[in-house]
């Protein structure tokens, strides 16, 4: 936290910004209008136009995080572990020869199969190693038709207490 040096608001959040030849710090507000830019060194911004690129977006992540969004319209498997185990014993491999050849800890792959969620770092070697699919495509949770007649329609009210009127 910091002070804008533009419009004078105190403890507020600050970044470098570039005016003219002078840096300053400038809160996101004041930035935004007089449309400076973030001063950054020219490794981490090409690093960043790259990776942003290579995900196929338009914006950059906030904060330099990855984006959680890249997958698209995929979920992992609800029988993730039961596929992991079948394509293990399917090629002869007991648990500490997955590990071996994922360059991962035997509890990982323990893990895994007792169905805790791996990262998606573990998901790919999974899926590279074993050569099965974890990744699945997205499944709508809920289904609701609206018949079409000559009711009043669907109001908040009918959606929140449930009366079919």
């Amino acid at each position: 936290m910091g002070d804008c040096e533009i419009c004078g608001a105190m403890k507020v959040g600050t970044r470098t910004v570039s005016m003219g030849r002078a840096n300053m710090q400038a809160c996101k507000r004041c930035s935004e209008k007089m449309g400076l830019e973030e001063k950054v060194a020219p490794g981490i911004k090409q690093s960043r136009t790259f990776s942003n690129i290579a995900a196929g977006g338009n914006k950059m992540p906030k904060r330099g995080r990855k984006d959680i969004m890249i997958r698209g319209e995929k979920e992992l498997a609800p029988d993730f572990k039961r596929r992991v185990s079948a394509a293990r014993t399917a090629k002869g491999w007991d648990k500490k020869e997955l590990a071996h050849r994922m360059a991962e800890k035997i509890n990982v792959i323990q893990n895994v199969e007792s169905g805790k969620r791996p990262t998606d770092a573990v998901l790919r070697k999974l899926e590279k190693t074993l050569d099965i699919v974890l990744m699945i495509d997205r499944t709508s949770d809920s289904h609701r038709q609206i018949s079409q007649g000559d009711s009043r329609g669907l109001t908040l009210g009918d959606f929140l207490l449930g009366d079919k009127d």
